[in-house]
């Protein structure tokens, strides 16, 4: 039985092939679970940090919006 940390430091490729028309493209990609872990944590960490900054613009654009005018 393997250990988990053979598994993952074990490299994996994906391969992508792509053609419209004329135009072809090719890519392939190597990489560990490991890294594929960090970079799914980076952008969740991004998608969960969106929420609060809109929330804080909103707020603040919302409270000056709403500060009463005072007749001289």
């Amino acid at each position: 039985m393997p250990r988990i940390t053979d598994t993952l430091t074990e490299p994996q490729t994906a391969r992508a092939r792509m053609s419209a028309g004329r135009f072809e493209a090719e890519a392939s990609l190597t990489m560990t679970p490991a890294g594929l872990l960090a970079i799914g944590g980076l952008v969740a960490a991004i998608l969960l940090s969106i929420p609060p900054i809109v929330r804080a613009a909103r707020g603040r654009r919302a409270v000056l919006q709403h500060v009463p005018v005072v007749p001289d």
